[in-house]
């Protein structure tokens, strides 16, 4: 088993930034993707950003690209999301996600499906 912990949530001024980070514990050896995504009120849970371990496969949602930068400090076991430029659109609670199956392409990559486990979720909120 695999435990996610989210901080880093909260509420800023459209323009502004925070950085999410996600800590993971367990058998942290079975993970080959971290990935975040976020679900606003009254929508589906969609993709944000996904890396490897290695930091070198990494996938973005067009919203995002630009603004978010999702990076991993491995001697940690955390991956983090930097958002900057952030707007009321991105107010949604944001998850941590892990996988432990390589998928080589970008649509499992980035789908939630392909993702076993995952945090507890921490809200930002963007105000304008």
């Amino acid at each position: 088993q695999v435990q996610l912990v989210e901080s880093g949530g909260g509420s800023v001024q459209a323009g502004g930034s925070l950085r999410l980070s996600c800590a993971a514990s367990g058998r942290t050896g079975s993970i080959v993707t971290m990935g975040w995504f976020r679900q606003a009120p009254g929508k589906e849970r969609e993709f944000v950003a996904t890396i490897n371990w290695s930091g070198i496969r990494i996938y973005y949602e067009d919203s995002v690209k630009g603004r978010f930068t999702i990076s991993t400090d491995n001697a940690k076991n955390t991956v983090y999301l930097q958002m900057t430029s952030l707007s009321p659109e991105d107010t949604a609670v944001y998850y941590c996600a892990a996988a432990r199956t390589y998928y080589s392409s970008t649509y499992y990559t980035t789908a939630d499906r392909s993702f076993d486990y995952w945090g507890q979720g921490t809200q930002v909120t963007v105000s304008s």
